[in-house]
This record gives C-alpha cells, sequence and structure tokens, in this order.
C-alpha cells in the first residue's frame, strides 16, 4: 500500500517568484521542500515613516517588496516577499552597516527583551495575501568583551538589530518566545500554509 507520504505533488504549472537577495531565506524555504522558479531581489527605499511602528513596517516593507515585482506576474506566477524588523518598544533597531551601529544594538538589547516582526506577502494576480509573525526575544546581560568579540566575527552585517540567530549570537539569548525560522527571517509555518492554499509545489524528496 501507498503511504500519502510516497505520494508526488500534483503537477503544476504555478510558478514561485522569491523577492529577496537572502542566502537564510533561500536556505528556509530548502528546509520545507520549496525551491524558487525564479529569485529577483527586490529594490526599494525600506526607510521608516515618521512614528511607524516595527511590526507596521514589516507590513509594509514587505507589500512593497512584492508590488515592486509585480510586472513579472502571469496568471502561474506567484511572487514571495519578506521583511524582518527588530523592534524595542516602539523603537526600530538598523539593518546594521557599520560596528559602531551594531555596537549600539547590543549594548541596548543586553539583559532585555525585544520583538522580532517579520511582515510576508504572497502576491498574484488574483489575490494579495499579508501576514505578520512576532517573536519575543531576551537577551542576556553582554559583557564588553562579548560583544567585542562578536563585531569581531562580523555576523552583525546587514542584520535587522545587529545579531543573527542562527550564528554565535545563539549564545546571547535567555529566552525565545515564537517561531524561531521567523527570526532567521521567515515563519516558514505560516508561509508554507499561505503557499500550500496557493497550490504551489512542495519537494518530496523523491526521485
Amino acid at each position: 500500500m501507498t503511504s500519502p507520504k510516497d505520494v508526488s505533488p500534483i503537477a503544476t504549472n504555478k510558478r514561485l517568484v522569491l523577492a529577496s537577495a537572502s542566502p537564510r531565506r533561500l536556505d528556509l524555504l530548502a528546509q520545507i521542500g520549496l525551491v524558487p522558479d525564479d529569485i529577483i531581489p527586490a529594490d526599494i527605499d525600506e526607510t521608516e515613516k515618521p512614528a511607524e511602528a516595527p511590526r507596521a513596517l514589516a507590513l509594509r516593507l514587505a507589500s512593497q517588496k512584492a508590488e515592486a515585482l509585480s510586472a513579472h506576474l502571469d496568471e502561474h506566477t506567484f511572487i514571495l516577499a519578506a521583511d524582518t524588523v527588530v523592534g524595542v518598544g516602539r523603537r526600530i533597531l538598523p539593518k546594521t552597516e557599520t560596528p559602531e551601529q551594531a555596537r549600539a544594538c547590543l549594548e541596548l538589547l543586553s539583559g532585555r527583551g525585544h520583538r522580532v516582526h517579520t511582515g510576508f506577502c504572497v502576491l498574484s494576480r488574483e489575490r494579495c495575501v499579508v501576514k505578520c509573525v512576532t517573536s519575543r526575544v531576551r537577551f542576556k546581560n553582554l559583557s564588553s568583551a562579548e560583544i567585542n568579540a562578536y563585531l569581531d566575527s562580523e555576523e552583525w552585517q546587514g542584520k535587522a538589530g545587529g545579531y543573527a540567530i542562527q550564528g554565535r549570537a545563539a549564545a546571547f539569548i535567555s529566552s525565545l518566545v515564537g517561531s524561531y525560522s521567523n527570526i532567521v527571517g521567515l515563519p516558514l509555518y505560516e508561509v508554507s500554509e499561505v503557499l500550500r492554499g496557493a497550490g504551489i509545489p512542495f519537494q518530496t524528496g523523491k526521485e
């Protein structure tokens, strides 16, 4: 008897375009058997608006990234876009580009909790689904030596809030509530539910 897990997905002509150059998001999708048909990074202005809340920013940027690629849509194509924002209260932390920015973020996060919001958008000609998932993270108290060593690792480069949970910063986290993959850059459960509902095929690992 054939078990459900041995059944390959029904052939489909639906295509998935990932609107991100992030290797982390590509790796996350691969973990659940999703391989985009194309990768087209969206080029938009990611500056927050005055008084914009972190969650609102994540939702807006995810939507704008998907819309920026709307010219690639046809009746078979779906676009997946996402943006991750780290917030302390209503304060939005930057995607750090300099050691000074990263140090300021780590010193702020030391010994306190923060929230990681990832907004994602699945866009087709027929519909647009936009959602945001939030995870709560608390850092232990960081010593100057720990911060200096992390800065030397350069893992902070381009990371929201100045750290990557999948790297050395994992040792800084005293508690986490919510989705781990959301903090890395994509909430896999929620994204997979939307894409399965849209009929996007997942690989089974079977030949």
